[in-house]
């Protein structure tokens, strides 16, 4: 049985993965870490630095949906006790993006900004519908997400953006919304968030050439089917060695 530690256990991402746990024949929850409170689920600490490091209490792999607050602590523990990291956090800046890539040299990482099957075929179809449509098609990019989303763009759209820019050498900037007299639109790949009620997660590209469009799309209707994702990945990872993996290798698994 796979030993689970939950960051962000009290969240809803948490709650969904605590959830699913709780009927998995191959994996358990034995802690949380969240400081925001005590889950019902599942004995609750505050910090990684109180996270049990041997014994039976010590987690085999760790799944984290908190924020991006959580990441030092999170990391400097996974290195010293070898513990596997599936990270489904977002919002990270380019200096903790670089935390995780060295760290990723000393301990399993894997991390995807979307643990959904469906989004991770949309990203190669996304990807095979640059390639064969080329520079005569602008490509547009909306996501939308409940009102408590606190980044934006979504890591999905992230996804998607740098999937479609794969087929151009990654040479298309990208341009998050527009407003005001921006002049006539660039070689850049559109990027548009939408925040409010209770959206879990739409992504939309569209692909405009002249007389026609063509759109990809995907719509989340419950958390579930990320938790579902994470905890499948966490299973993956388990007992992996040093590296950064993602959905991909996953897959190809």
């Amino acid at each position: 049985m796979i030993k689970v530690a939950v960051c962000g256990a009290c969240g809803k991402m948490g709650a969904n993965i605590l959830s699913l746990l709780d009927s998995d024949d191959e994996a358990v929850a034995i802690c949380g870490v969240d400081p925001m409170g005590e889950s019902n689920s599942v004995k609750t600490v505050k910090s990684f630095s109180e996270l049990p490091c041997d014994g039976n209490d010590k987690p085999d792999v760790i799944i984290d949906f908190s924020s991006p607050k959580a990441l030092d602590g999170e990391l400097e523990y996974a290195i010293k006790n070898n513990v596997p990291v599936v990270i489904g956090s977002t919002g990270f800046t380019d200096e903790q993006l670089s935390k995780i890539d060295e760290a990723a040299k000393k301990v399993a990482i894997f991390r995807t900004a979307n643990f959904s099957l469906g989004v991770n075929l949309l990203c190669k179809l996304v990807k095979q519908a640059a390639e064969t449509l080329g520079e005569k098609f602008d490509i547009e990019i909306i996501e939308k997400h409940h009102s408590q989303k606190v980044d934006a763009p979504s890591g999905t759209a992230l996804m998607l953006a740098h999937s479609a820019n794969q087929a151009f050498d990654n040479a298309k900037p990208y341009v998050n919304g527009r407003e005001g007299i921006c002049g006539k639109r660039g070689n850049e790949i559109g990027i548009h968030a939408v925040r409010g009620g209770t959206i879990v997660g739409e992504h939309e590209v569209d692909f405009c050439g002249e007389d026609e469009i063509i759109t990809l799309s995907h719509s989340a209707r419950s958390k579930k089917v990320f938790a579902a994702g994470a905890i499948k990945a966490a299973k993956w990872l388990a007992g992996k060695g040093a590296g950064k993996y993602n959905m991909g290798d996953l897959l190809a698994d």
